[in-house]
């Protein structure tokens, strides 16, 4: 008869109106992927992307506890004995000599491993001999010199913070943590839940020994943030003395932004560093590292613009304006990037809905 359903049919309604077990899994996979974002932040050593995870950390997780500051130490410790050690190693490469009552102290500081310490505070003698010497005229000169060798850009931050950190119970402050330098090796996942989203972070090293490892993560990236340091224009790599670390930079935008994998991908430059950029930039002038730059050399919006427009001239693709987003960021100012990171998700909205084609 014309109205009855066959055995075959019902069965099939059946099965559609009762999904299998794998079904279910996909279903609840499909939905959780609609709310999630996944973030990649690249760019060369140093360009400050770890600090931005902790950035995001402070404002969505609640900030460090106080045993998570305590593991802090050990960085924040290591990164300051480091750069005096590389301060002192530098002065008679730079013919700049050490007062001579500090001799003791600048062989006792190198005599120190430069990470695994184990200290839960700093020791009396060590504290006395790291205050020694940054009260030295030597050293100071030779930090001013620190594009002439590879110093950590926050050594200055924690000599001037030596007296607090040697207190018996120092505890650090997100400043510190923020600025402590740890070489990011491998890939980090971190997540985070910003309103109904889920963010999914991966950072990744960006020394050139690590970009081999960054093709595992390149599979269905919503935003991919490319993080510049500008403070870097004058400085060479740690890995080849001859290249300068802004044209490193440039090279490995070029080959992201054209990349077959971001096709489809939002595109954000962070030009970091801007406080240390503003401060270099009258002592070293642009125009002596890129003779191009026509401006003066204590023009900051000019220089800012300069290196900008180069980023942008690296992409091949057709409209660069809605393609790749730019924002000048001090990736240790947390209002700030609380502001840039509020834009970054009205960018995300914007390009998913023209994604959708309600746009």
């Amino acid at each position: 008869m014309g109205c009855i359903q066959s055995t075959e049919a019902i069965d099939h309604s059946v099965k559609a109106a009762h999904p299998t077990g794998k079904q279910k899994d996909k279903q609840e996979k499909d939905k959780q992927a609609e709310h999630e974002v996944k973030m990649l932040l690249l760019g060369a050593g140093d360009s400050g992307k770890t600090t931005i995870v902790k950035q995001m950390k402070l404002m969505h997780e609640g900030g460090y506890s106080d045993r998570e500051r305590q593991l802090h130490k050990d960085s924040i410790f290591s990164s300051t004995i480091s750069s005096m050690q590389a301060v002192l190693q530098a002065m008679p490469v730079l013919k700049v000599p050490l007062q001579p009552g500090n001799e003791s102290r600048k062989e006792q500081i190198l005599a120190l491993p430069s990470y695994n310490l184990g200290f839960e505070c700093l020791p009396k003698p060590i504290s006395e001999a790291l205050r020694g010497l940054w009260y030295d005229p030597g050293v100071r000169a030779v930090v001013n010199r620190s594009k002439e060798f590879q110093l950590n850009d926050s050594a200055s931050y924690f000599f001037h913070a030596l007296e607090r950190m040697s207190s018996p119970s120092y505890n650090p402050t997100d400043q510190d943590i923020l600025r402590s330098r740890v070489k990011t090796t491998g890939i980090i996942e971190t997540t985070f839940r910003v309103g109904e989203l889920t963010y999914r972070i991966y950072d990744v090293g960006g020394q050139r020994s690590e970009r081999k490892k960054w093709i595992h993560c390149f599979d269905n990236v919503a935003v991919l943030v490319f993080m510049v340091s500008l403070s870097e224009y004058d400085q060479k790599l740690y890995e080849s003395e001859d290249v300068n670390r802004m044209e490193e930079a440039l090279t490995l935008f070029d080959s992201i932004c054209n990349s077959r994998w971001f096709v489809n991908t939002t595109v954000i430059v962070f030009f970091n560093k801007i406080d240390l950029f503003a401060e270099k930039l009258p002592r070293s002038p642009l125009s002596v590292h890129f003779p191009d730059f026509t401006g003066a050399s204590e023009d900051y919006p000019a220089a800012c613009e300069f290196l900008k427009q180069k980023f942008i001239d690296k992409y091949r693709g057709e409209d660069a304006a809605s393609k790749i987003h730019t924002f000048l960021t001090c990736a240790t100012d947390s209002r700030q990037i609380q502001m840039i990171m509020d834009s970054v998700q009205e960018i995300l909205l914007v390009a998913n809905l023209k994604g959708a084609g309600m746009l």
